[in-house]
């Protein structure tokens, strides 16, 4: 599996639609919290782990390929509050992956600089996440 987060140099502005490509395939073809594979009747999406409204940006880091269903139910929850959520709908989420991402994304943060608030807000969500697991 390749590193979260290869890509383009700082700066860079890669495109939506690559930056999913990437995802579904750094996942394996299925969504990281319900599992489901992707195909016609599951569309892929990317969600991103600190939220936009967050302070998360759209850096590959930040973002896991989820089914519509997962990311659009999961609104604006941080990644281990749905996590506990899927788990009481009997789906066992990728935890160790997403704990991989956010740590890439406090990585990329610090390497380019800025994001304080997506920083904080990973970092916390990694200690939460490290209690769930």
């Amino acid at each position: 599996m390749p590193a979260p987060g290869a890509g383009p140099a700082p700066g860079d502005a890669e495109p939506r639609a690559a930056r999913l490509s990437r995802a579904v395939e750094r996942e394996g073809g299925a969504c990281v919290w319900c599992r489901r594979p992707f195909g016609p009747l599951v569309l892929a999406t990317t969600d991103h782990l600190v939220p936009r409204v967050r302070g998360g940006p759209s850096w590959l880091e930040n973002e896991v390929a989820a089914c519509r269903r997962c990311n659009g139910q999961r609104g604006h929850a941080g990644a281990a509050d749905w996590v506990r959520e899927c788990r009481g709908r009997s789906w066992e989420p990728d935890v160790e992956h997403v704990l991989v991402v956010l740590r890439s994304l406090l990585d990329a943060a610090h390497r380019r600089g800025g994001q304080r608030r997506a920083r904080t807000a990973a970092d916390g969500q990694v200690r939460r996440l490290e209690r769930l697991r």
